[in-house]
């Protein structure tokens, strides 16, 4: 069993708020958590026809029937409850009365947001991270993490990533991505699929990634933001400020799992990865989505970027934490190498930061201290 660790987040704020929202990308494991979480709770999935069919039909009546302390799973399918539940929250005026969860997080917002705004918390899942695997004794090698990702039910069933994802991805595109957009050659979007992973973690030229899938720019920004509302991909942007240098100002695309990302560049096992030309892209992914990740499950919104300048300096990861901004420069090899700190000691000048906030993150096991920053294992992220 391993232990999530936005649970003690999740029991605070509901301690909090009269409803809770739990988001995140389909099979993270937000049934389980909640379960879990609120044993004493009425456990009711709208993705039962029948028990949906009842909400959408007599929303009052459904909320009378199931009571106040309700888990309500895939909440988005029955729109119509959102306003009877403000008015349940509103007469009661009590902590912890609805949990809700869904996987469209752009329809469940949009409910919260007409309905239960400053009434609902909303809380952030991802699949399994590095700590959690740790803390469960589960983390493997560092080639098969990338390969396997952090999708429980791989773990819990002993799935070869080579069926689950596959299967993940049909249903993610038959289901997923034609209720948030019409789109009707599910054939392209799958290719747009493969050429996003194929850019993972690069500056993203949405022109060109266009003109490779044969459609328009307009259409890949909008198949991009239905990765983004799906919890598949996210963008990471770059850093603000101007130190009288020219910035670059595209984003980089990641994914929220390494194995899905495996998956769409047809990577059949780990060992392949020892070798594979995006090894290092694919690493540098995992540590910004860890990120998130952490960020997500203490119940924050991750405030992360990127540094690059016109001279290709470039710092992979900046994270600011209480107005104080740490460097990451992120590497796949497990053998330090003091040019990993070049970039760092460029934006160090630049920005004024000490020793103390450069950091490399690498593949290694070993966490030493230098003159020019210090050394992270990828396995203590």
């Amino acid at each position: 069993m391993v232990t999530r660790n936005i649970i003690n987040k999740i029991r605070q704020i509901a301690t909090k708020f009269p409803v809770v929202a739990l988001t995140g990308t389909r099979q993270c494991g937000k049934s389980t958590l909640l379960k879990n979480c609120f044993p004493d709770y009425r456990f009711i999935s709208l993705e039962d026809l029948d028990i949906r069919q009842y909400a959408l039909s007599d929303p009052r009546g459904f909320l009378s029937n199931f009571g106040d302390h309700l888990i309500i799973d895939e909440a988005q399918y029955a729109p119509q409850l959102f306003s009877y539940i403000q008015t349940k929250v509103d007469d009661k005026n009590e902590s912890g009365m609805y949990i809700l969860s869904g996987s469209h997080n752009f329809l469940l917002m949009e409910n919260i947001s007409q309905s239960l705004a400053g009434r609902c918390a909303i809380l952030n899942l991802a699949p399994f991270s590095i700590s959690e695997m740790k803390s469960a004794s589960l983390l493997p090698d560092l080639n098969t993490w990338l390969y396997k990702g952090g999708y429980p039910r791989i773990y819990d069933k002993d799935i070869d990533p080579t069926d689950f994802f596959p299967n993940y991805l049909r249903t993610y595109i038959e289901r997923d991505v034609r209720l948030l957009r019409n789109i009707g050659d599910v054939t392209i979007f799958a290719k747009f699929l493969k050429m996003c992973a194929a850019r993972v973690g690069q500056l993203l030229n949405i022109s060109s990634l266009a003109n490779e899938c044969g459609i328009s720019a307009e259409t890949a920004n909008s198949w991009i933001s239905v990765l983004e509302t799906s919890y598949i991909a996210f963008m990471l942007r770059p850093y603000h400020k101007n130190f009288n240098k020219r910035l670059v100002k595209s984003p980089k695309m990641y994914f929220y799992d390494t194995g899905l990302v495996c998956s769409l560049l047809e990577i059949a096992n780990a060992d392949q990865l020892t070798t594979h030309y995006l090894r290092g892209n694919i690493f540098e992914n995992m540590i910004v989505a860890e990120t998130v990740k952490r960020f997500w499950f203490q119940g924050k919104e991750p405030n992360i970027s990127f540094w690059r300048d016109s001279n290709q300096n470039e710092v992979d990861l900046l994270i600011e934490t209480n107005g104080q901004l740490s460097a990451y420069e992120i590497k796949s090899g497990a053998t330090m190498n003091s040019d990993f700190f070049s970039g760092l000691k460029t934006f160090r000048r630049i920005a004024d930061l000490s020793v103390e906030q450069c950091f490399v993150v690498y593949g290694g096991d070993l966490e030493v201290q230098t003159t020019d920053g210090k050394y992270l294992s990828w396995r203590n992220w």
